[in-house]
């Protein structure tokens, strides 16, 4: 119970937000609910800076909750609109775009890293964090690579920045270059940093086509590639053995496991959607899909609370403009081979 009421409050004020931003991407689907949501969340965020700072309103676990875990939960609600069959399918077919983009982040992150003279720990992370799943990614990689808390600030505010842009920018972006919905989900769930943002822009181009496939192809994409994190892990930490010849992950006091990095709701997203081939009922899996977009549009007024983007912008050129190449190489390398392979 005592846990229940630690998250109440912000939650609530999550859902409060929510709400009528879901109401409003309704009337205006060209942007969406979860735009709405961030938007009426960083309004809040930078017109009272210090509501979530306020201990005796217990706001700010409630929040984190909500933007982390109660995503996660979409996430999972998500897959009972999704056919088993089709998730590995496109999980198949969009392995090789997957490669080419993890290959675009690495070589941009290292040379951009190389010509600004950015400290070697913060550009992997950086790398990591937009080709694989943002925050997430950095958090499961720091450890391995021992990098300095300060790093890993830098480096989660720095994708964070990008994140945010990519909400407002991908769906308007998508639709002027004339792209269809399955094309637009592949680029979307291929080229936009974290989950959060990739569900965010392919809900508002879903709104604003007035079906799910773009979502669920996003969703599916996204969750293909967020597993990449145990197999790139697992290397940096090989090679970080390697060229140290110690332990690092003792060394700093924060030891690598595989367990605790692993996407877990992706299992319940798989879960979700094996129940929903076999032993669906559609006006059950249709409200618990309905429940998944709302919850993401909370997701995104959490997000958009916690964004200081003063200090977003003042955390220093250098991890910027790192992000930048790195995010503009992976969305234009995602455009290419899609043109290339027919896929737009």
């Amino acid at each position: 119970m005592k846990q229940i009421t630690k998250y109440f409050t912000g939650t609530l004020l999550c859902f409060s937000i929510a709400l009528p931003a879901w109401f409003l991407g309704k009337a205006f689907p060209i942007a969406g609910g979860p735009v709405f949501g961030i938007l009426a969340g960083m309004a809040l965020s930078m017109t009272l800076p210090r509501l979530l700072c306020n201990h005796a309103l217990g706001l700010e676990e409630g929040v984190k909750f909500t933007s982390k875990s109660l995503l996660q939960v979409s996430i999972i609600l998500l897959g009972f609109g999704m056919n088993l069959f089709h998730v590995l399918e496109v999980g198949r077919q969009t392995l090789y775009v997957i490669f080419f983009t993890l290959s675009a982040s690495f070589l941009a992150a290292y040379f951009a890293g190389k010509a600004l003279q950015l400290d070697g720990k913060m550009t992997v992370l950086i790398g990591v964090g937009t080709s694989i799943c943002g925050g997430s990614a950095i958090a499961a990689t720091a450890p391995v690579i021992c990098a300095k808390d300060e790093d890993v600030a830098h480096s989660i505010s720095t994708i964070f920045l990008f994140n945010v842009l990519a909400v407002f920018i991908f769906p308007a972006l998508g639709n002027s270059l004339g792209m269809s919905d399955t094309g637009f989900g592949m680029w979307a769930g291929t080229a936009i940093n974290d989950t959060s943002s990739v569900v965010a822009s392919a809900t508002a181009w879903s709104e604003a086509a007035g079906n799910d496939a773009a979502l669920g192809f996003a969703t599916v994409v996204k969750l293909t590639r967020t597993l990449m994190i145990v197999p790139v892990t697992l290397f940096l930490a090989v090679y970080t053995a390697a060229k140290t010849e110690i332990n690092e992950g003792q060394k700093c006091g924060r030891a690598f496991q595989v367990l605790k990095i692993f996407p877990w709701f992706v299992l319940g997203f798989v879960a979700a959607s094996v129940f929903n081939t076999f032993w669906g009922v559609p006006p059950l899996s249709g409200a618990l899909v309905a429940a998944g977009k709302f919850m993401i549009v909370m997701a995104m007024a959490a997000i958009g609370l916690k964004t200081n983007l003063p200090r977003l912008l003042t955390n220093g050129f250098k991890p910027i403009l790192t992000g930048l190449c790195c995010w503009v190489s992976v969305a234009g390398v995602s455009l290419l081979v899609q043109k290339l392979s027919g896929t737009w």
